[in-house]
């Protein structure tokens, strides 16, 4: 599903309406009737506040409003500069004044009320997709009476006052904090940023037949990966397949006091479908890696403690690191000399092996073409430095991408997966139960399995992230709260089984 900018969204529009064709105020309709329907089925008793603004979002709200208001509801409306509106909302007016029930208060030159009902339902229409500048004082007067006087807020296709893409210069408060957003056709940019859920609340895409030949022709770098493309990237069952032939995967991972992290990895390695899996570990974590996961073989490192070496690599297609390693002197230098040494090798790097990146900036220089990190928020930010906000965090990273010829994972609620070529593809699985110990660390085993399976890297990246965000999903059908990485791991054969049925 791709991501379109508020001005290419305005251009679908504009070609939707030219060669379907439809008339602009029938398209409005279709898109109102849409959000009606939503908004009637989610509140069957409800009474409605309806704020309508001067552009064609203040038109959706009126022509939400008198379907409300048809339907038999009680509906109070709200409207500012009413002499000045775009031409589908005064028509959207004219329609409303000749229903004789409509209640409207023209807020121009009238005050907001003192009071609102219990249990009334704000539906917001002031502003869309098109504001490009904060509200001004007027605006944001009402915006404040909507946040602090009602419980459920639903805006039209964006809560007024936020922008599609950059928030950086928005004044916050000024935004409605909305309980629903009912975006039309594809959804916003700023929508999958952490800073904006407090406005966006729960957002919904709703259909209204915009030309798909338009979204596709649009160039945009952002798209959300849909399950039939993560089907597609997933190699088909071989019925002649054997461990030989799903890839040999080399895992460096754990140090003392940290060797569940390379058990974790292992285990979800092993859960993904590698053939072969060796796992690099301190001489004092085999005995509870071979006991653990017998599946997995052992390489031993000639220190108890730490990773100081690494074997010969010749026969791993792909190699993962960092999980639970540590950052010590020795760890530093061995990471080195496997970069240098992994020549043509797939490589996807986690946890210390980020942090050692981090510390040591020039090593950045060596990693061979397509090699995947993933950091989360703030092992990014020690790798590129301070973002002002999500925004700037996903450009900074497209950068990031492009100038080190890698794949970048920008873990969160909708995990970036950034490619050499700056595109970024937007992961819809997953939930909040995932944020715990070891959960990164499936991640680095999943992707792993993949690399060595033969699927490239961005392609691969794309597909564990969404496997495991789907697996966690499934995890969390018991309950969020009692999510842990084992549980994760457990589910990993589902989530690949629904993901291959689709």
């Amino acid at each position: 599903m791709k991501i379109l900018t508020s001005k290419q969204t305005g251009e679908v529009d504009r070609f939707t309406i030219e060669n379907e064709p439809i008339a602009s105020i029938h398209l409005m309709e279709r898109a109102a009737t849409q959000a009606y329907r939503w908004i009637s089925d989610k509140y069957p008793a409800a009474g409605f506040s309806i704020f309508a603004g001067p552009g064609n979002n203040g038109g959706d709200a009126l022509a939400i409003a008198r379907m409300l208001i048809s339907e038999g509801r009680n509906v109070d409306i709200f409207l500012i500069r009413s002499e000045r509106l775009s031409p589908d909302a005064a028509t959207n007016l004219e329609r409303l004044r000749k229903i004789s029930s409509a209640k409207i208060t023209d807020l121009s030159t009238k005050p907001l009320p003192n009071s609102t009902n219990p249990g009334t339902v704000a539906i917001d229409g002031l502003f869309g997709s098109g504001l490009n500048r904060p509200l001004n004082e007027k605006a944001s007067s009402i915006v404040s009476f909507i946040n602090k006087n009602y419980d459920q807020k639903v805006s039209v296709d964006v809560p007024s006052g936020l922008f599609c893409e950059d928030n950086g210069a928005n004044i916050r408060e000024n935004i409605v904090k909305a309980t629903y957003t009912l975006t039309f056709q594809l959804p916003k940019l700023s929508f999958l940023f952490a800073e904006n859920k407090a406005q966006v609340g729960q957002w919904i895409v709703l259909p209204i037949g915009l030309s798909n030949k338009k979204i596709e022709e649009t160039l945009s770098p952002w798209h959300i990966t849909e399950s039939w493309e993560v089907k597609n990237m997933l190699p088909p069952p071989n019925r002649f397949a054997h461990k030989g032939t799903m890839g040999h995967a080399l895992l460096i991972a754990g140090s003392y006091g940290k060797t569940g992290a390379a058990l974790i990895a292992s285990m979800a390695c092993l859960k993904s479908g590698v053939g072969l899996l060796t796992t690099h570990v301190p001489h004092s974590a085999v005995s509870i890696l071979q006991t653990a996961i017998p599946e997995a073989m052992m390489s031993v490192d000639r220190s108890d403690l730490i990773f100081t070496e690494f074997p010969d690599l010749s026969p791993f297609p792909a190699i993962g690191i960092g999980p639970g390693i540590g950052t010590k002197i020795n760890s530093q230098r061995a990471f080195r000399e496997l970069l240098s040494a992994a020549q043509n090798k797939k490589m996807v790097i986690d946890a210390d092996g980020l942090n050692i990146l981090a510390a040591n900036k020039e090593y950045l220089n060596y990693l061979q073409p397509g090699t995947i990190l993933t950091p989360h928020p703030k092992e990014f930010e020690r790798l590129a430095g301070l973002s002002e906000n999500d925004y700037q965090r996903l450009e900074k990273g497209i950068e990031f991408a492009k100038e080190f010829n890698i794949v970048l994972v920008l873990k969160g609620a909708y995990t970036a997966v950034i490619s050499p070529r700056g595109e970024v593809r937007f992961n819809p699985t997953g939930n909040p139960g995932m944020a715990t110990a070891g959960s990164g660390d499936a991640l680095t085993g999943i992707i792993l399995a993949l690399l060595a399976n033969g699927i490239e890297p961005f392609n691969a990246a794309r597909v564990g992230v969404y496997v495991h965000g789907l697996a966690g999903d499934l995890a969390a059908q018991e309950g969020q709260r009692g999510t842990i990485a084992t549980k994760i791991i457990e589910n990993l054969g589902p989530a690949f089984a629904k993901t291959t049925e689709i």
